[in-house]
């Protein structure tokens, strides 16, 4: 009967399969170390930025200035987004974050949001 228990109780607290390689552990955040370019100038046309960290996942999202870019996965440590012309078309200082969501598990799926790194529009 304990036995029982206890490994009810496991399944539960690991969501019951397991993480699979794609997705971050609970607690295992997405981590951003460098934004390339950093900088651009007001009104520039439409690029391609590429996220450099650790992390990251299939299901994870670049935000610019809180809204979310079309994401591409190349790999666990980097990220590439497309950045409209209208999401730097006043000069300031952008935060730029990543998104990871993961499971599904008994409570439905979870976010994290990576630190924040500050994108300058000249």
């Amino acid at each position: 009967m304990k036995l029982s228990l206890v490994i009810l109780l496991t399944m539960i607290a690991t969501g019951c399969g397991g993480y699979g390689s794609k997705m971050p552990a609970p607690g295992v955040a997405s981590s951003i170390s460098e934004l390339v370019p950093n900088n651009t100038g007001t009104g520039a046309p439409t690029f391609t930025m590429t996220i450099n960290g650790t992390g990251f996942s299939t299901n994870s999202i670049v935000f610019f200035n809180n809204v979310a870019e079309p994401t591409t996965f190349m790999s666990s440590t980097q990220l590439t987004a497309m950045i409209p012309t209208a999401a730097v078309a006043s000069a300031g200082t952008m935060p730029v974050f990543v998104r990871v969501t993961t499971g599904g598990g008994m409570y439905g799926p979870t976010s994290q949001n990576s630190n924040t790194v500050n994108f300058t529009v000249n």
